[in-house]
Formats: structure tokens, C-alpha cells, sequence
């Protein structure tokens, strides 16, 4: 598996477009690991969904509704949600926002 570089400078991270109001960027991961920024227009939708990682996501800007397993909640910058693993979850930025995103283990389909 390959790894990634010991630091990084945001003007050099490249943003993956996901949608019109969705682009994500990859900071850094090994096998285990993986911290990925999500940046959000207001309106951006993260879909309903479930994968076979544990997340952790830090709300880094911005105000979401986040749902987990059928309970939702406002959240706003400072604020950070935990997700185990195959559990239904989503998210409404409610205004421009980011969030970081960190999955244990590495999310393999984001590097293909």
C-alpha cells in the first residue's frame, strides 16, 4: 500500500470535484489511516450511506445536519461526530463548510 508524504501545504493539495457543491481533498494516510477535507457549498448533500470504516469527523467550519442511524443533529465549527463502522449516515451543510474527515482503515476507493 502506498503512503502518503509526511506533510502537507494546503496551496499544494489537490481538491477532487464530487459534485457541484462537494470537493474533497485527501491530506495524508497509510494502510491504517486516512484524514480526508471535505469542503461544501451551502446545500451540499453527503448522501445517505454506510461503509466498512470507523470515521471520525471534526466540523471545521460551517453548520451541518448530521445524521447517524436515524438521529439527526445541528452541528457548527468545534463540534465532531463518530461514526462505527456500517452504520447509515449523511450530512446537510446548512452553510459553506468544511469538515475533516478521518476513517480508520484507509478508505482504498478514494485513491483509485
Amino acid at each position: 500500500m502506498k503512503k502518503s508524504d509526511l506533510f502537507f501545504e494546503a496551496k499544494e493539495l489537490v481538491w477532487e470535484v464530487i459534485d457541484e457543491k462537494i470537493k474533497r481533498q485527501i491530506v495524508g494516510f497509510d494502510d491504517k489511516i486516512m484524514m480526508v477535507n471535505v469542503l461544501f457549498e451551502k446545500g451540499g448533500i453527503g448522501a445517505l450511506h454506510s461503509h466498512t470504516h470507523s470515521q471520525v469527523t471534526h466540523i471545521a467550519e460551517g453548520v451541518f445536519k448530521v445524521s447517524i442511524e436515524g438521529e439527526a443533529k445541528i452541528l457548527k465549527k468545534g463540534d465532531a461526530f463518530y461514526i462505527p463502522a456500517n452504520k447509515v449516515h449523511g450530512v446537510v451543510c446548512l452553510g459553506k463548510g468544511m469538515l475533516v474527515d478521518v476513517f480508520s482503515p484507509v478508505r482504498e476507493d478514494f485513491l483509485k
